[in-house]
């Protein structure tokens, strides 16, 4: 299953996750989480672990003020992988300059 993951795993441009974000499928990723570790606990039902980093603040959604600022940054890039339905995408780490 990993190596299939990986195969979805990349860089995207904000551009890339709108129709993502418009139905409610992004997940951000904290980024002491490994993306294919995520990825695995979503795929394979492991709910403990998955509502265990959501308890965490470690998989959330992305707030209003994140939605409404990304857009803005045209060089913005998460790392993203796709876990059908979700897309799981990294946090930038910190804005690029405007």
């Amino acid at each position: 299953m990993r190596e299939q993951l990986a195969r979805t795993l990349g860089e995207v441009f904000w551009t890339d996750l709108r129709a993502h974000v418009a139905r409610d499928a992004v997940i951000l990723v904290a980024a002491d989480l490994d993306l294919l570790d995520v990825g695995e606990a979503i795929a394979s039902n492991d709910t403990a672990t998955v509502e265990a980093w959501i308890a965490d603040g470690k998989l959330t959604k992305p707030t209003a003020e994140e939605l409404s600022r990304w857009p803005l940054q045209l060089e913005l890039r998460f790392m993203s992988l796709v876990v059908q339905p979700f897309v799981l995408v990294r946090r930038p780490a910190s804005p690029p300059p405007s």
